[in-house]
């Protein structure tokens, strides 16, 4: 059974940690991102947390009803802090262009904990907003609620499930990762155009583009299909 979460304001600890410092959320969330940068997902646990924030692992448990409800903090972070660098300048794909690209680059700083997040719903603070602004700025564009929230569907699981798989391939250990990036020009540049046709006549563009993200490219297509409800020139969906 979950243990209930007390008010922030009546659980802070009114003397330091060994560490010197007063335990708070935002702390906790921010030694937690530290502990997935170093050590990865399976090394994210209450007692090496204690240990960095030199306080005893149940403390963490007046904070958070459990590790879960912390992962969900830590998505929440990665949401606000897309928004914190992001600025709607008045026109709807340019601002949603921008914020994808925020909330994709916001996810990949942080690879580990992308990995454990992005595929969680916190219903946060932060991640509401981002969630709000998504919205209005499609429903500002002149799409009905209907194309609205299709479309809000479509642009914030495309962000996450790229910052997954980016986050995976940065996740791994610098000799694996470089190890598939060269699959491209070795293995796949050599095979004979006699049995692969295809792949022989774009081996060096394969080679040159196959080791960078596709979000931008699949991002704009998104943009696109917007554009085309908006003009009535989209397909029926």
């Amino acid at each position: 059974m979950s243990k209930k979460v007390v008010p922030e304001e009546a659980r802070r600890r009114r003397r330091p940690t060994r560490q010197g410092a007063v335990l708070s959320e935002g702390l906790i969330v921010r030694t937690a991102l530290r502990m997935l940068r170093e050590h990865g997902t399976g090394g994210l646990t209450a007692r090496r947390l204690g240990a960095a924030l030199g306080a005893d692992p149940s403390t963490l448990y007046r904070y958070f009803a459990g590790m879960d409800d912390l992962a969900r903090a830590v998505g929440n972070e990665l949401m606000g802090q897309a928004l914190d660098g992001w600025t709607a300048q008045g026109d709807w794909r340019a601002d949603l262009r921008s914020l994808g690209l925020a909330l994709h680059s916001s996810y990949l700083a942080h690879p580990q904990a992308a990995v454990l997040t992005a595929s969680r719903v916190s219903g946060r603070p932060r991640e509401i907003a981002v969630d709000e602004a998504i919205l209005g700025l499609l429903r500002g564009a002149g799409l009905t609620d209907r194309a609205a929230v299709r479309f809000y569907h479509a642009f914030i699981d495309l962000a996450l499930a790229f910052a997954a798989l980016d986050a995976g391939a940065l996740a791994l250990p610098e000799e694996a990762r470089r190890s598939d990036e060269d699959m491209w020009g070795t293995t796949y540049a050599r095979l004979p155009a006699e049995t692969h046709p295809n792949i022989a006549a774009t081996a060096e563009r394969l080679a040159a583009r196959m080791p960078h993200s596709a979000y931008p490219v699949v991002l704009d297509t998104l943009l696109d299909g917007i554009a085309a409800e908006l003009t009535g020139t989209a397909p029926e969906m």
